[in-house]
């Protein structure tokens, strides 16, 4: 698919009026329902746009036979993804939403859903985890074998595999690095544009369940329109507003935050030569002066937060992708995390951190043995990227996704392993026996629910 746009690194002029335009309407309540703030456990969020707010685009409308819409997995008010709450509250309140389908939604496309209790245990991943389930074939060109499995659910064979992974935002998408969790979406040589089209399409075919090919009008709209969406966290229920007394916190700075692919990454793939910055985040560096007024406590904690997840170091010596590559390096969490005030990767590199691995693995997911031709057993929930290259090296590796919005679309990681983001900075600090102390664990959870 040929691109027809290019994404600017920068914005002008007319897109900060815009945010100013957006800010305006928020506080007047009078936004388009996509831009209003969305409240969320501890704060809100809030959307804004360089281009049209128009809910009639087709992002709202259902292409497909089942009734879905790219909103009924992308929600604004869960920072366009899903969330269980929600989706247990949607269960409530009507069992045919149609968020509420088997082909994906339950465990597996055959489960039972003739009775409400029967459509409660069919779609008890969607519901507890936010998991749709992704069936993916072993590539023809595999490495690898997959020998043995435990699957509670029956719906995978030697050939086939079923997957259960959290829906990705669909906001922020013009930082990308990759499309999808194991970049499924990035043919190499094609521009974002072009991979979001090819992923419009195929959701439309699959998740939607469409009989007919979606027309290049309306993947061009959706497009377009979700590469306009910029969201963060606007307010937090300690901190106040994120962006009071010179921060940069909420959605109308990231809206101008500059991006190109490589603008900071730790492994010299930089095109400018510019040279690495550990210090990704200084969206909160206003609130570290304690002797400023207006910096509250709960305000001196987030700054405290960015600085440790910019300079904490620890020393990683397992992680596929990377320490492969470089050999055992000392890191800081934005060696992984380095796309300015933002936090994925700026470059496609993805990594093995150990959440698939089976002494991570809970019984509410498979777990599959794969025998590499090599002779290497493992042990896996998810092969994660090997099922798009069938590659044995690339068994368990999947992108770190943009970290902007956290707060409003728990849980956490790729299979909703973490349920909080205590647990997940618990997950970092135990695996790579960093040694938090538990004032760090509380600055670091201020700083991530806060982006």
């Amino acid at each position: 698919m040929a691109s027809r746009t290019s994404v600017p690194i920068s914005l002008g002029v007319a897109a900060v009026a815009l945010v100013a335009a957006a800010s305006v309407r928020v506080r007047a309540g009078d936004a388009p329902p996509i831009l209003r703030a969305f409240a969320n456990p501890t704060g809100q969020i809030r959307t804004v746009t360089t281009g049209s707010p128009d809910t009639d685009n087709p992002f709202f409308r259902s292409l497909g036979t089942n009734g879905r819409r790219c909103v009924t997995c992308h929600d604004p008010e869960d920072g366009w993804s899903i969330t269980p709450s929600h989706l247990q509250r949607r269960f409530a309140a009507n069992q045919s939403d149609p968020v509420f389908r088997p082909a994906d939604g339950a465990t597996c496309p055959s489960d039972d859903v003739s009775t409400s209790a029967a459509r409660r245990d069919a779609y008890r991943l969607l519901l507890a985890k936010g998991l749709i389930r992704v069936e993916m074939p072993v590539p023809a060109n595999a490495e690898f074998t997959v020998t043995a499995m435990d699957d509670p659910y029956g719906c995978s064979d030697s050939s086939k595999l079923s997957l259960y992974r959290r829906p990705l935002p669909s906001t922020n998408l013009r930082f990308l690095s990759a499309v999808m969790w194991d970049g499924r979406e990035s043919e190499p040589g094609r521009s974002l544009y072009g991979n979001l089209f090819s992923q419009a399409h195929d959701a439309t075919m699959g998740h939607a369940q469409a009989s007919v090919e979606p027309s290049t009008a309306d993947l061009d709209a959706i497009v377009r329109f979700e590469l306009g969406l910029h969201t963060a966290q606007s307010r937090d229920d300690d901190a106040g507003p994120l962006d009071a007394e010179h921060a940069d916190g909420g959605p109308a700075a990231l809206l101008q935050q500059p991006f190109f692919i490589g603008i900071n990454d730790p492994l010299g793939m930089n095109p400018s030569g510019t040279p690495f910055d550990q210090r990704a985040f200084t969206l909160f560096a206003a609130w570290s002066d304690t002797g400023t007024p207006g910096v509250s406590a709960a305000r001196q904690a987030i700054a405290r937060g960015e600085e440790i997840f910019n300079t904490r170091t620890f020393s990683v010596t397992d992680v596929p992708g990377l320490t492969n590559v470089t050999g055992p390096l000392n890191v800081t969490c934005t060696t992984c995390h380095d796309t300015p005030n933002v936090g994925n990767h700026s470059v496609s590199i993805p990594l093995d951190i150990g959440v698939s691995r089976a002494a991570n693995r809970t019984p509410d997911l498979p777990l599959y043995t794969l025998t590499c031709d090599d002779g290497r057993v493992v042990n896996t929930s998810d092969p994660g990227r090997a099922m798009v290259t069938g590659r044995c090296d690339d068994i368990g590796k999947v992108k770190g996704p943009i970290l902007r919005g956290l707060a409003a679309r728990a849980p956490y990681f790729h299979n909703g392993s973490a349920a909080t983001l205590r647990e997940a900075v618990d997950f970092y600090d135990q695996h790579f026996g960093i040694g938090f102390s538990e004032q760090d664990k509380r600055d670091l959870v201020a700083f991530l629910r806060s982006l």
